[in-house]
């Protein structure tokens, strides 16, 4: 069900700061609120809206996901986009409609989120151990008979199989990968090995679909070759441990891992099935610094996702202040960039404010002026935010609610 407000009840949530519940409040149901854009009666120039806010560019957004599957399409694997990236029901289901196999959660939370929202095919990357969390798995799993979960220990997978089995479904697993990280994950060879027979000769109610070898600490090597060297390795290291299970008579499926750093490496390794692809639609400053095939910026993908700012205070002549710091951006090594204004260089100012060194611009930036930034590390920088405010030819015509802000758990 399509959804709409006004532009005066968008400047009166916006200038509020309650964008978020002003959306629930318009929609007739939570799954249409999680599910939908929300159209604005009249388009807003971007210069008009209220800051900090978070800014997608359509036309960019919507050639990375096409470059992205056409990418996969010519080597022959799938896309399983990863949600915890955008958080956002709406993407997902635009992912989907372009040809992905499904999409990925990190947790629970934002599984149940997109579940709720009508999206099936859904894979939980994360372990998860408890009662608490096990319970809502195997019922989303009843509902949803594309629910998939990784497992990466016997005990849990006799927990999930009790689960299921009271349940009456049949609950599909990947066994999850150490890949070096040391993070989650069953170490190979062996020790997967007997998971999966484990997996396949006691637990009834569980459907070995396949592995997870998902490299998260290769994903921002910089320098392609490095990366592409690196990742072959790992994921050469992962089929021959797919393989020594199939050699035992357990025939897998699936081999899912792979990432934006290392989308055009992984894909055309023979054996991997679908790349768990997540920053592309977006990119950030972080995944720009470490190149790609073609050079040392990482710009086969286009920067959608920018936080627009209000310079507010000006203390001192080289200085102005403005109006987004750490609770505006994920606050790490990299720092947000400027896009349209050279010259300028954000320095974190504390939780509201970020102080601009004025270094000869190539525009002024005075008083009053807004300006776009990319961000950091767009991940967690989404986090913080309620809505996409998404912009086509210069102007915010929709509303992307992030219905699965702060599903941590």
């Amino acid at each position: 069900m399509a959804l709409s407000i006004s532009r005066r009840t968008f400047f009166q949530a916006a200038a509020a700061g309650t964008l978020g519940a002003t959306i629930s409040k318009a929609g007739t149901a939570e799954a249409a609120v999680v599910a939908d854009a929300v159209r604005l009666d009249s388009p807003i120039p971007v210069n008009e809206v209220p800051t900090p806010a978070l800014l997608l560019d359509r036309k960019a957004f919507e050639s990375n996901l096409k470059k992205m599957v056409d990418h996969v399409k010519r080597d022959g694997i799938a896309v399983r986009p990863h949600a915890k990236t955008h958080k956002c029901p709406v993407i997902a289901k635009r992912q989907l409609e372009l040809g992905a196999v499904g999409i990925c959660c990190a947790k629970v939370g934002e599984a149940q989120v997109m579940a709720d929202a009508g999206i099936s095919e859904i894979h939980i990357t994360s372990p998860v151990v408890t009662k608490e969390k096990i319970d809502p798995v195997v019922a989303m799993a009843k509902d949803h008979s594309g629910i998939m979960i990784v497992i990466d220990n016997a005990e849990v997978a006799d927990k999930f199989n009790a689960a299921a089995k009271k349940a009456g479904v049949t609950l599909k697993v990947l066994i999850d990968l150490d890949t070096g990280t040391r993070r989650t994950g069953i170490a190979l060879g062996q020790p997967s090995l007997e998971l999966a027979q484990h997996i396949t000769k006691k637990c009834t109610s569980l459907s070995l679909e396949g592995l997870q070898s998902y490299a998260g600490h290769l994903m921002h090597i910089t320098g392609h070759e490095k990366r592409k060297e690196r990742s072959i390795e790992t994921m050469g290291l992962a089929l021959e441990t797919k393989a020594l299970i199939e050699k035992n008579g357990i025939p897998l499926k699936i081999l899912s891992g792979g990432g934006t750093g290392t989308f055009d490496i992984d894909s055309s390794i023979s054996g991997v099935t679908d790349l768990q692809v997540g920053s592309y639609p977006f990119m950030d400053v972080q995944y720009r610094e470490i190149g790609d095939a073609d050079g040392e910026v990482f710009d086969y993908f286009e920067p959608s996702l920018f936080v627009l700012v209000t310079a507010i205070s000006k203390p001192v002549e080289a200085l102005i202040t403005v109006d987004a710091g750490y609770k505006s951006f994920a606050a790490e090594d990299s720092i947000p960039e400027f896009v349209d204004h050279d010259g300028l260089v954000y320095h974190w100012g504390g939780d509201e404010h970020g102080i601009i060194e004025i270094k000869d611009p190539s525009t002024p930036f005075n008083l009053g002026d807004k300006a776009k930034l990319l961000v950091s590390h767009c991940d967690p920088t989404v986090n913080l935010y309620d809505v996409y405010h998404v912009v086509e030819d210069g102007h915010v015509t929709e509303l992307w609610p992030i219905a699965a802000r702060g599903k941590s758990q």
